[in-house]
């Protein structure tokens, strides 16, 4: 099994605790979030890790370097991060994908075990959803069926509909991320949609209704998470006990 970070993006609304400092390396009571989230990643296992890089990279791939000497890393840069987004970045991956896979954003504080919960779910494609009904505009919004395969992702997904929300921990099979990669190709390159959240491409393979490409919900609100956006964010995280 194959991960995927993704860590371009420049992080404005931390600054300015991101003047000099990408976000997943701001530290959280000792250690910063690039690392929780490796050691959280070796822990179930998994060694093989493709980067999507962009702004201050030079300190991510130094601080990976020096410290995760047992890592097979794979670095991609993403030199036009201030004008795509999320979607773009995991485009870059294709063919570097050999295997089915995580897809990790950079800025989430998460318990270790949500990982393995994933694994032994049992579904080939499933991401974490924080289950709850306290819930906003800017969240990534799911809605399920009977059956806890989701039918609606995105930010514009109805408060009043959704289960909760998704955490940005995804999990993935090799055939499912060709699918994938197809309809990220199209937007790309044919429709020069650079600019997406990756959960519209998700969408679209949803709507195809079809058996083999369902995403499966997992519930995790077991288990301490958030993601880092604000500085109020960042504050409120040096709390949690994970």
């Amino acid at each position: 099994m194959q991960v995927i970070i993704l860590a371009a993006g420049e992080s404005r609304r931390l600054r300015p605790l991101t003047d000099n400092t990408p976000k997943c390396l701001l530290d959280i009571n000792g250690r910063n979030l690039l690392h929780r989230t490796i050691d959280n990643i070796l822990s179930n296992g998994i060694k093989d890790f493709v980067f999507v890089t962009g702004y201050r990279e030079n300190m991510i791939k130094d601080y990976v370097s020096a410290n995760f000497k047992n890592l097979n890393p794979v670095f991609l840069t993403n030199s036009d991060y201030m004008n795509n987004n999320n979607s773009y970045s995991l485009w870059m991956t294709k063919n570097f994908i050999k295997d089915d896979i995580f897809l990790l954003d950079s800025d989430i504080l998460f318990d270790k075990n949500i990982i393995n919960k994933l694994i032994i779910s049992g579904f080939d494609n499933c991401l974490a959803v924080h289950v709850t009904k306290k819930l906003d505009e800017e969240q990534i919004k799911v809605t399920v069926d009977e059956k806890n395969r989701i039918t609606g992702i995105g930010k514009e997904v109805e408060i009043s509909e959704a289960v909760g929300e998704s955490i940005g921990i995804e999990k993935f099979s090799k055939n499912f991320l060709q699918e994938l990669f197809v309809i990220l190709d199209r937007k790309i390159v044919k429709e020069k949609s650079v600019n997406e959240f990756y959960e519209a491409s998700f969408q679209e393979i949803i709507n195809k209704n079809e058996e083999k490409s369902s995403i499966f919900s997992v519930d995790i609100s077991e288990y301490t998470c958030m993601e880092i956006d604000t500085v109020d964010d960042y504050r409120n995280a040096q709390n949690l006990n994970i």
